[in-house]
């Protein structure tokens, strides 16, 4: 099945990428604004001119969206890891530097 001209895909999250988001997101004064308020668009925005000043363009949505699967893979294999009987298993090298 062949896509609509007019469909626009945003690009992929590319390893460098990711490792970028989780550097700005990982910053102190991110982290804590994230911990201080329930609503973070404020926050987002910051993340993603932290993702511009590094030369990546990403809307701060993108970033909101990324980081959140981001956070739900990690649960997932935390969550694997912790039953009794299964034999680990292992997120991606980026998860382990992840600020939680």
């Amino acid at each position: 099945m062949m896509e609509p001209q007019n469909c626009k895909r945003a690009p992929a999250w590319t390893e460098q990428k990711v490792r970028d988001l989780i550097a700005v997101w990982g910053e102190e004064s991110v982290l804590s604004e994230l911990r201080s308020s329930l609503r973070n668009a404020k926050t987002f925005v910051k993340i993603s001119q932290g993702m511009k000043d590094r030369g990546h363009n990403r809307d701060p949505k993108k970033c909101r969206v990324k980081l959140k699967e981001l956070r739900q893979a990690y649960q997932k294999t935390r969550e694997a890891n912790g039953r009794s009987g299964s034999e680990p298993k292992h997120a991606a090298s980026m998860m382990s530097c992840m600020p939680f």
